[in-house]
């Protein structure tokens, strides 16, 4: 296998891994797509026209075929199910860094859940990437006639609920520092403060961990509900690491070994938290490092509940 060809395939690998991602809503997946898509890159024997156009192709291709199994195995999904947490999207591109940073929050891929995958995928080229509908139609094998179709009904599907941001990320970051502060406190007047009215707190635990068992809605519920429990998750040697999370503000928790307990993303509108999110299902959480033990935690949060002799 030439140089040349690898050096080729690992120059667009970020750009191959962000198609997957947004289409898969998983990491794990996502990288398995990729490999895939290398082994079949390297066993072609002739030079393809152009190598982007090629190897998006089949990535593509790939995550369609993936996405179809994994939706079966989505529907006895124990509880709510979030896409795996990404913290840092490999792919950049300054001209469409918008239409980038919307595609991969936990709100637009769990709208995209809304299409079927052929649709997604080709939403997924056309909008987030930019992709000439010829383009998506070589990708997807479709006509152009046919993508411009699925396009239009995407977009139907996504703008009933398309998520809103803060847009001045500045004053993003300062309330989610305020919320994380108030936080650790357990300042539920502060907390309240930052909450929405009507903001929502899911978690995804998949039944390997502990989590919420139904979405806590309204500010006077969640800010209770915090206030309640994260200063017994710092009793007990938690960490609380500031991160961004799917391109929102978030943070990952850590137990005292620095292993992953989970992830928090906040979706942030209007200068309040609309919807807090958390995973803590290990499966989805390995990608990030070694992970906790999410019912060990949860003993020793109601150890430390107990009033002190």
């Amino acid at each position: 296998m030439s140089t040349r060809r690898s050096d080729e395939f690992e120059e667009l690998r970020p750009l191959l891994f962000a198609i997957a991602y947004r289409i898969l809503g998983s990491v794990a997946e996502a990288e398995d797509a990729v490999q895939e898509t290398w082994l079949r890159f390297s066993s072609v024997q002739t030079r393809p026209a152009s190598t982007k156009a090629f190897l998006s192709a089949v990535v593509t291709r790939i995550s369609i075929d993936v996405l179809r199994s994994a939706r079966v195995r989505r529907e006895t999904y124990v509880g709510q199910w979030f896409p795996e947490p990404l913290l840092a999207d490999p792919y950049a591109d300054p001209a469409r860094s918008a239409e980038l940073a919307d595609s991969v929050s936990m709100a637009a891929l769990l709208l995209l859940e809304r299409l079927t995958p052929l649709e997604r995928a080709v939403f997924v080229l056309r909008e987030a990437f930019g992709f000439g509908f010829a383009e998506v139609a070589a990708a997807v094998g479709r006509s152009e006639a046919a993508c411009r179709q699925l396009t239009v009904r995407a977009r139907r599907h996504m703008d009933v609920g398309r998520p809103r941001f803060e847009a001045d990320r500045h004053e993003r970051d300062e309330l989610a520092a305020r919320f994380f502060d108030a936080l650790r406190d357990g300042d539920v007047a502060a907390l309240r403060e930052l909450l929405a009215a009507d903001v929502q707190m899911v978690g995804d635990g998949g039944g390997k961990a502990p989590a919420l068992a139904n979405a806590v809605s309204g500010a006077a519920n969640v800010a209770r509900l915090l206030a309640s429990v994260f200063p017994l998750v710092f009793r007990t040697d938690m960490s609380l690491e500031r991160r961004e999370v799917n391109g929102q503000p978030g943070a990952v928790l850590r137990d005292r070994d620095g292993n992953v307990a989970g992830t928090v993303t906040l979706d942030v509108l209007d200068g309040r938290i609309q919807m807090i999110r958390s995973v803590a299902n290990p499966d989805k959480l390995g990608h990030l490092g070694p992970v906790a033990d999410g019912w060990a935690i949860a003993r020793a949060v109601q150890r430390a509940r107990r009033p002190r002799a």
